[in-house]
């Protein structure tokens, strides 16, 4: 699998609802960082799926490096 484009060097504070389902971007490409808006297409990427487990503020990853997709784990900063 190919490296996915590193989107940025933060994490992306996003707010999320409780039971709401969102599609991460893992390539990179999205237009709409961190969540996915198709751009992959075409390639071996494909977002990850993940359901809201509480209402608030969460921190994405942006680099597409944490070992904890969608969530930030630091990695950016290695």
């Amino acid at each position: 699998m190919s490296d996915a484009k590193r989107a940025g060097d933060r994490p992306i504070k996003v707010e999320l609802k409780a039971g709401e389902t969102y599609a991460y971007c893992t390539c990179g490409q999205s237009s709409n960082q961190p969540f996915c808006d198709g751009a992959h297409r075409g390639s071996e990427f494909r977002p990850q799926i993940f359901k809201a487990d509480k209402d608030g503020a969460r921190f994405l990853c942006s680099c597409k490096s944490t070992g904890n997709a969608p969530f930030c784990d630091g990695s950016h900063s290695q």
